[in-house]
């Protein structure tokens, strides 16, 4: 698994990419998957997700996070054993530190919170219901325990 974190360069002291890859790589793993998909996590801040989100969703607001899957295949058949491609997260950390403070949580935890939601999106998972907002919800928490140990 290729985790390709990138971070606006005014952005890059307040997090680690490596810390990143490793939440991402325990996402992964807790879901079940033993061949890691590649992926890309980007790290940005409200004006840049704002028009993300204008853009695909139609939304002219910031929004916390972003998860962009790979729709379908490109023209090119992937070569054995390379693993596929699962998707793009954006995340605004000015968001997240927003609620962070609303929520008298760390940084840190909200971004582990986004990232959780953002690939569990890219797996499939959705909340456009109660029954599967709850069978999110629940598997969104158990992995953040997971990651606070």
């Amino acid at each position: 698994m290729s985790v390709d974190v990138q971070i606006a360069p005014a952005l890059r002291r307040k997090v680690q990419k490596t810390e990143i890859r490793r939440w991402a790589e325990a996402v992964m793993r807790a879901e079940g998957l033993t061949e890691l998909p590649d992926m890309a996590v980007v790290i940005t801040d409200d004006e840049t997700i704002q028009a993300l989100n204008r853009d695909f969703r139609g939304v002219d607001e910031p929004t916390d996070v972003l998860a962009f899957g790979e729709e379908k295949p490109g023209p090119f058949v992937l070569a054995p054993g390379e693993p596929a491609y699962l998707g793009d997260i954006v995340i605004s950390l000015e968001r997240a530190e927003a609620q962070a403070r609303e929520r008298g949580a760390s940084a840190k935890a909200e971004l582990q919170l986004l990232l959780v939601h953002g690939i569990l999106h890219l797996l499939g998972y959705d909340h456009d219901t109660d029954e599967a907002q709850r069978h999110m919800w629940a598997r969104q928490d158990a992995i953040l325990e997971l990651l606070q140990e």
